[in-house]
């Protein structure tokens, strides 16, 4: 290995915790569980509570929910969807209603295709 891919391996390994901590910190919540990837991240709604998440460069909150559908909010726009559902766009991201159980509402947010 020359001494040029030494660095470069060097670097990449010292850059990818700092690259995780910043992908940790584009995401906040409250009363939302996040789990996000590069280009879309599962919600997971306490049901009873107002849920909201600064994800993927905007908020998405739970409006409301009933049964098997929930009202969301994402980008400011509002949609209500039901399990089972094809995704639809909103906002400019896909959006999905995974499940809905007495307890939580779980909820796919990717970006749109570009």
């Amino acid at each position: 290995m020359t001494t040029r891919q030494k660095r470069v391996r060097a670097a990449v390994i010292l850059a990818a915790p700092i690259l995780g901590l910043a992908l940790l910190s584009g995401c906040s919540s409250e009363g939302v569980t996040t789990d996000c990837g590069l280009d879309q991240c599962t919600l997971t709604f306490d049901r009873g509570v107002d849920g909201r998440a600064s994800i993927l460069g905007v908020e998405a909150k739970l409006v409301r929910s009933e049964g098997d559908q929930v009202t969301l909010e994402v980008a400011g726009e509002q949609v209500t969807l039901t399990v089972g559902q094809a995704a639809v766009d909103v906002g400019g991201f896909q959006v999905s209603l995974q499940s809905v159980t007495d307890a939580e509402a779980v909820v796919l947010i990717g970006r749109g295709e570009g």
